[in-house]
């Protein structure tokens, strides 16, 4: 009997029995399987609308910081080829301005490789017929001091038609009036700050603190006197005696200075170089300043020109990003390590 024929003649199921389970059919979506769908779909299109949107403002912000680079870049330039220029160039007939604030040292506005070149460059000025030097600083570095005087000597002789004249505004003490005692004249305020003509050089002693807390001090020198100022080193007599000796012989040029500057109006006393800082109305009583005035009524009613054209040099962009990132840090840890400061004029 053939398989088919087998298939035909089974006998029916027996009443009341359970029919067998046919195979199981496909099937079709119900009501919560659509559901459940939708909401799968929904969170695919959130996903990818939220990181469409993603893509989009990291788009925004790389452009926004793109642009923000290149303006710093052409603000850079820019400032890198404006600093260091007068305001305007000179034209026609003018008084020439080159400003000293702050303390005078080696970097910095007050510094003679600033100050020296704003003074050159005001006095071959052919329009300029004379410069005011306008001061407002306490003092600091004789060096440096030394410096822009010897070069104010030497422009006066080169251009002796030229006058320059030192305007005085809060401050002309110390390494300050050093620089001004080169000029022809002395203008101040009667409240202003003159004089302190004196040396100093400071620092800190602490072997007694070391003795205290028991910390021993090991230092090796090939010289006698390599450890001179060394505040973790007991100071000799003998290197006290040189170090009062070299503040004499600096406070002595700076006297001399003075001297020769002022000339015969300096009227001196027992207390003109001790170190004293005077006001104004002082200073001219004593020869140390000749009269009263600001830069404006200098240049109107003693160099007859108005017109104020500022010489002084700023410092270029590329100049003060290495001092702040380099050669002031450098600074920084050299003052920290030396045993004491140089000789000030403050």
């Amino acid at each position: 009997m053939s398989n088919n024929e087998f298939e035909n003649h089974q006998s029916p199921p027996p009443a009341g029995a359970t029919p067998a389970p046919e195979a199981a059919a496909t099937p079709k979506p119900g009501r919560d399987d659509k559901k459940h769908i939708g909401w799968e779909r929904d969170v695919l299109e959130k996903l990818a609308l939220f990181a469409v949107k993603e893509q989009q403002a990291r788009r925004r912000w790389s452009i926004f910081f793109r642009i923000v680079i290149l303006m710093a870049i052409v603000f850079g330039i820019w400032m890198a080829f404006t600093f260091g220029k007068t305001e305007s160039e000179p034209l026609g007939r003018h008084t020439a301005l080159v400003e000293i604030k702050g303390t005078i040292e080696s970097e910095g506005q007050g510094s003679a490789g600033v100050v020296i070149p704003a003074l050159d460059k005001a006095f071959a000025a052919t329009d300029s017929v004379g410069v005011i030097l306008k001061i407002n600083s306490p003092g600091g570095s004789p060096v440096q001091a030394g410096m822009i005087n010897d070069e104010i000597t030497r422009l006066r002789k080169e251009y002796p038609k030229k006058p320059i004249y030192v305007v005085v505004e809060e401050m002309c003490a110390s390494g300050g009036y050093y620089i001004a005692a080169a000029a022809d004249r002395i203008y101040v305020n009667k409240a202003s700050l003159i004089g302190s003509v004196g040396v100093l050089m400071d620092g800190f002693g602490f072997t007694g603190l070391m003795d205290k807390l028991g910390v021993e001090r090991r230092l090796l020198t090939a010289g006698e006197n390599k450890s001179f100022l060394d505040p973790f080193s007991p100071q000799s007599a003998k290197q006290r005696e040189y170090a009062q000796a070299m503040l004499d012989e600096i406070h002595q040029q700076f006297i001399d200075v003075v001297r020769q500057g002022r000339g015969a109006r300096l009227k001196e006393t027992p207390e003109t170089f001790s170190g004293l800082v005077w006001t104004g109305s002082k200073a001219v009583e004593l020869g140390l300043a000749d009269g009263y005035g600001t830069v404006d009524s200098v240049a109107r009613d003693e160099i007859k020109a108005e017109d104020v054209v500022d010489y002084t040099q700023a410092e270029k962009l590329s100049e003060r990003v290495l001092k702040k990132f380099g050669v002031a840090f450098g600074a920084g840890v050299a003052k920290t390590l030396m045993s004491a400061s140089p000789p000030a004029l403050r």
